[in-house]
């Protein structure tokens, strides 16, 4: 127990960013680090990393986080856009930290009246600010959307309510960020990050707006998906009939798979669960040998803190002998990724093991 609430969860020295490429190994080796304190807020309720240092994250345009390449995550996309155009229209949205603009791309080509703000995308699209948002920046629409942006807001109530206030405290907002519930029910000790401060359950928005039109769980469980009225943000109280669980056997699988047979350890995976995986595998002595990755962007340049290189599927799965495991980082791409290895290996998804 801490001065400001209970904690959960520690961890030293994660890399700073999980998406962020280097050059060389020796740079990613020595990529900026932090620790994890999470602890559950005693007066908001909600979750956060009490050892966050905002002044370490800034993003630029070295951060690889793109997913569409994925067919599976495209028809999340597909099916987040439909409920953005259910539930707020097709006029005036804003999408605030919009990343590469993929799904940004996806509302225009179907019609939808969108802009963005994004720090780190590298397009040409007249409709996307290369820029942090800002509640001086002359923005209004009917609807905002913020896509796995609240979780990497050192204060994400008073960040919604500058959205509300340079929104004229109208209109709707999609939010859409990781599950702490699946979390935690998976012990997915893989899927703690510092660059996320903020975890969420589906009950802290309950307890952030008055008026919530839409919440549910997306992406297998993985995500929320909620669509709430800017108009009712409050500030939100803890629930004593709500705690947060913490398993406190969180990290007994990472002692499991340490101690598998002394077969390679191949990674397939090369975002943010395959970084830290990678990195607590080496820091329980069983480091991973190869790490693969659908996303050009990232092939051939090295993963922060293990300073693993990224390779293809074609030059990773290259001399592995039929029946070799592979772990899957996502278990939602297994199909995808069984049919691009043509179904040779022993595929483990972390999330289900």
């Amino acid at each position: 127990m801490t001065d400001n609430g209970r904690e959960l969860y520690r961890q030293d020295q994660l890399p700073v960013f999980q998406n962020r490429m280097y050059d060389s190994r020796a740079e990613a080796r020595n990529c900026p680090k932090g620790d994890m304190r999470l602890v559950e807020d005693l007066k908001t309720g909600l979750v956060r990393n009490m050892a966050f240092r905002p002044e370490l994250v800034v993003y630029d345009s070295h951060y690889q986080n793109e997913q569409a390449l994925s067919s599976f995550f495209r028809e999340h996309l597909e099916a987040v856009a439909h409920l953005v155009e259910k539930t707020m229209g097709r006029k005036t949205l804003v999408e605030v930290g919009c990343g590469k603009g993929s799904f940004l791309e996806l509302l225009l080509e179907s019609g939808v009246e969108v802009d963005g703000f994004d720090p780190t995308y590298e397009g040409a699209n007249p409709r996307i600010q290369r820029a942090y948002f800002s509640p001086h920046q002359n923005m209004c629409g009917e609807g905002l959307i913020l896509r796995h942006v609240l979780e990497h807001i050192p204060d994400p109530v008073e960040f919604l309510r500058q959205l509300a206030q340079a929104n004229g405290s109208r209109g709707l907002i999609y939010i859409e960020v990781p599950c702490f519930d699946w979390i935690c029910r998976n012990r997915a000790w893989f899927d703690v990050f510092y660059e996320h401060v903020n975890y969420f359950r589906l009950s802290d928005f309950q307890r952030m707006f008055g008026r919530v039109i839409h919440a549910e769980r997306g992406f297998g469980d993985q995500y929320l998906m909620v669509v709430a009225d800017l108009s009712s943000l409050r500030f939100p109280h803890i629930d004593r009939t709500d705690r947060v669980v913490f398993p406190e056997d969180f990290t007994a699988t990472l002692t499991q798979r340490a101690n598998d047979a002394n077969a390679p350890v191949i990674v397939w995976g090369g975002a943010s669960k395959g970084v830290i995986f990678s990195l607590m595998r080496e820091r329980a002595g069983c480091p991973v040998d190869r790490v693969i990755d659908i996303n050009p962007a990232k092939q051939g340049r090295f993963l922060p803190a293990t300073g693993l290189r990224v390779l293809s599927p074609r030059d990773g799965l290259d001399g592995l002998p039929r029946g070799t495991t592979i772990y899957v980082m996502n278990s939602n791409y297994l199909e995808e990724i069984r049919q691009m290895s043509e179904n040779a290996f022993n595929y483990v998804g972390i999330d289900h093991a």
